[in-house]
């Protein structure tokens, strides 16, 4: 099954506007993300939502084994509706783009920070304080990644903004400037 982003972002956006209706924004947020990790921790079971061979009342069965005290009613609901659809398949990228809109409703701004090494938390909350005086930013959640190939340094990613300040970069710079013979040119 081909990953669809428009249909997962229009579903999304349903079950968003019915949780906001209803009064169920953060236990539906809350359920999505349970999802959300389901299917990154397990293969099988994003396998078995696509599988055609598997019929929607056996994966229902399973979504309500999976899910059994672990979501609310309309979250339920909201599953039956995707089988009943044909849709299961598509419930990963739902519930991705769910925690997107939801970050996005409630304007929560994603800041990316990739290290050669982990960072502590000291370090984090001075880069949250840096970026919170220098944008108009209220709300900022601070996703971490390590590369180690990144050598030193770092890579912040902020929306469409991305200062990569690492040693990998610049030596890349460098060795840009030596094949265009940039230094030969500036010693003549």
């Amino acid at each position: 099954m081909t990953p669809n982003p428009r249909l997962a972002a229009r579903y999304a956006k349903s079950i968003l506007d019915l949780a906001v209706e209803k009064g169920q924004l953060e236990e539906i947020y809350k359920d999505m993300l349970f999802l959300d990790t389901a299917c990154r921790m397990s293969k099988e079971f994003v396998n078995m939502l696509r599988s055609p061979v598997i019929k929607a009342d056996k994966k229902g069965k399973i979504l309500d084994a999976v899910t059994a005290g672990k979501v609310s009613p309309l979250t339920v609901a909201f599953y039956k509706l995707l089988l009943a659809k044909e849709r299961e398949g598509h419930l990963p990228e739902i519930a991705t783009a769910f925690i997107a809109q939801y970050k996005a409703y409630k304007g929560i701004e994603i800041v990316k920070l990739t290290t050669a090494v982990p960072v502590d938390q000291a370090v984090k909350q001075e880069i949250l304080a840096r970026i919170k005086d220098g944008h108009d930013l209220q709300h900022i959640e601070l996703d971490t990644a390590v590369r180690e190939e990144l050598i030193g340094g770092f890579i912040l990613e902020i929306g469409d903004l991305m200062v990569d300040a690492s040693v990998a970069h610049e030596l890349h710079e460098i060795k840009k400037h030596f094949e265009n013979n940039d230094f030969i040119y500036k010693i003549r």
